[in-house]
C-alpha cells in the first residue's frame, strides 16, 4: 500500500509516556553519559570516572574467585535451566534469610525473602505496593534518584525530609514528623548512606524506628552497602528494630561481592509482629514480583555458595581498599579550598562535597562545574542535583587509589584555573 493511500488516519492515537521520558533525562546514568560526551578525544590522559557505582572496572576491586567459580559451576551442573518461581528458588530464599539473620536478634524465614532482578527491582516492587491512591512517601535528601523515578511512575506522592550535614547526615526525624499524614506510606533511609557516605548509629536508628511506630507508617532500608563500612559506626542492618516498627529491607549482592551487573537482589520482610501481613503488604508483594521479571535461576543457583562460602579475607580485603581510598578523597578534598566536605565518609562508596561557587568564575552551578571538568580535564563527577542537592557534586572512592589521587588533582587544578582572581592572590599571598 502506498505511504499516502487514504486509509491513513488523520492523527495517530498512542503517545510515548512522558513520565518515562522525564524519568530517564535525569537518571545518573544518563546524566554521566552526557558529560561523558563532553571529553574532548584529543587529550591523551585516561578518563577518570569520579561519578559511577561501580569498581569492577578496576582490577583491584574484583570479587571472590568463590564467586566465580559457584557462577561456572550452577551452568555446568544443568539444574538451573528453566523456569524459577516468581519468588525466587527456595535454596536461594533460604540462603538469603540466613546471611541476612546473622546481624538479627531473630531468624528469618524463607518465606520474608524475594529474590529480584538486583536492588532496583526490589526498589520498584514495594513502591508499585505502597501506590494506593492519595498514598505519599518520605524520601532523604539528598538520596538515591531511583526512588524518585518510580514513585513519579507509580503517581506516588513524594515528601523530602532533609539528611542534616552538621549531625553526619542524620535524619532530620523532626521534619520527618511534619511532613507526615494519614497517606504516608513509608520512610526510606539508605545505610550505609549513598550518595554520603554516612553510617547510622545503633541509636539513631532506633529513634527512626521509633518515629515510624507513631506515625503508623513502615520503614523501607536500602541496606545494598552492607557492612562497607570503615569509620567509627559498625553496621547496623534495621531489621534490628523490625518489632518497633515493620521493616522492608532492600539488598542485594551488587557492592559487598563487587558484581553490580550480576543483578541478583532481595526484598525482605523484617516483621515479628506479622502486622505486614495482617495489612495485606505481603500479599501485594506476592502479587506484584509475579508479573515481574525474575533474575536468571543460574545467578540464583549460586547464590548459597556464593554466600556461605566467601571467606573473610574477601570482605576485609574490599573495607581495607575503600577506607585507604576514603582517606585519600577526603585529604585531597581538603586540599581544594573551593569544595567542601562536610564529614569523612565511614561507609559506602561515595562523599558528598559543595561547591563554594562565590570563589568560581564562569561556573553557573553544579551541572555546569560537571560539564566543563569533563570537557577540560577528561574527569567525570556527578551532579549533584541528582541526588537532591544543587551545587554540591557526588565523588565516588571506589576506584583504584593512583587514578582517585590523579583525578582529584585534576579537579583542583581545574578549580585553581577557574578561581576568581582577588581568591587567586590572597591563596598566592598565603603560601
Amino acid at each position: 500500500m502506498e505511504s499516502g493511500s487514504s486509509t491513513a488516519p488523520k492523527k495517530w492515537s498512542f503517545k510515548g509516556n512522558e513520565a518515562l521520558t522525564k524519568a530517564s533525562a535525569t537518571s545518573i546514568r544518563t546524566v554521566l553519559m552526557n558529560t561523558m560526551g563532553k571529553i574532548d578525544p584529543r587529550d591523551p590522559r585516561p578518563t577518570i570516572p569520579l561519578g559511577h557505582g561501580d569498581p569492577s572496572a578496576f582490577p583491584c576491586f574484583r570479587t571472590t574467585p568463590v564467586a566465580e567459580d559457584a557462577i561456572a559451576d550452577a551452568v555446568r551442573s544443568a539444574k538451573f535451566n528453566g523456569y524459577a518461581l516468581q519468588v525466587g528458588i527456595p535454596p536461594a530464599r533460604r540462603a538469603i534469610a540466613d546471611y541476612l539473620s546473622k546481624d538479627l536478634p531473630y531468624k528469618l524465614s524463607s518465606e520474608d525473602v524475594y529474590v529480584t532482578l538486583g536492588c532496583a527491582q526490589a526498589i520498584e516492587v514495594i513502591l508499585t505496593v505502597l501506590a494506593r491512591p492519595n498514598a505519599n512517601i518520605l524520601l532523604p535528601r539528598p538520596g538515591f534518584f531511583l526512588y524518585e523515578i518510580r514513585a513519579a511512575y507509580c503517581q506516588l506522592e513524594v515528601r523530602h525530609f532533609d539528611l542534616l550535614p552538621e549531625k553526619g547526615w542524620e535524619v532530620d526525624l523532626d521534619a520527618v514528623e511534619a511532613l507526615a499524614d494519614e497517606n504516608t506510606a513509608a520512610i526510606v533511609i539508605i545505610n550505609p548512606g549513598n550518595p554520603c557516605g554516612n553510617v547510622f548509629t545503633h541509636q539513631h536508628l532506633k529513634k527512626v524506628a521509633e518515629t515510624a511506630r507513631k506515625l503508623g507508617i513502615l520503614v523501607i532500608s536500602d541496606e545494598v552497602y552492607d557492612h562497607l563500612t570503615f569509620g567509627s559506626n559498625p553496621f547496623v542492618p534495621m531489621g534490628v528494630f523490625g518489632s518497633i516498627a515493620p521493616v522492608i529491607t532492600v539488598g542485594s549482592i551488587s557492592k559487598r561481592w563487587i558484581v553490580p551487573g550480576w543483578r541478583l537482589g532481595w526484598l525482605v520482610t523484617n516483621d515479628p509482629n506479622g502486622i505486614l501481613e495482617e495489612y495485606g503488604i505481603v500479599d501485594c508483594i506476592k502479587g506484584c514480583v509475579d508479573i515481574s521479571a525474575d533474575p536468571p535461576t543460574f545467578i540464583q543457583g549460586a547464590v548459597p555458595h556464593i554466600l556461605e562460602k566467601t571467606k573473610d579475607d574477601h570482605f576485609s580485603k574490599i573495607v581495607n581498599l575503600l577506607r585507604e581510598t576514603a582517606d585519600i578523597c577526603y585529604s585531597k578534598i581538603e586540599e581544594i579550598p573551593y569544595i567542601t566536605c562536610p564529614s569523612k565518609p565511614e561507609g559506602s562508596m561515595f562523599v558528598m562535597v559543595k561547591l563554594n561557587l562565590s570563589l568560581l568564575e564562569n561556573i553557573e552551578d553544579d551541572i555546569d562545574f560537571s560539564l566543563q571538568l569533563a570537557k577540560e580535564e577528561s574527569v567525570v563527577v556527578l551532579p549533584g542535583v541528582v541526588v537532591g542537592l544543587k551545587n554540591w557534586l557526588r565523588i565516588t572512592f571506589a576506584i583504584d587509589p593512583a587514578s582517585l589521587e590523579d583525578g582529584l588533582g585534576r579537579v583542583k587544578a581545574f578549580c585553581e584555573r577557574h578561581a576568581k582572581k582577588q581568591q587567586v592572590e590572597k591563596t598566592s599571598s598565603s603560601i
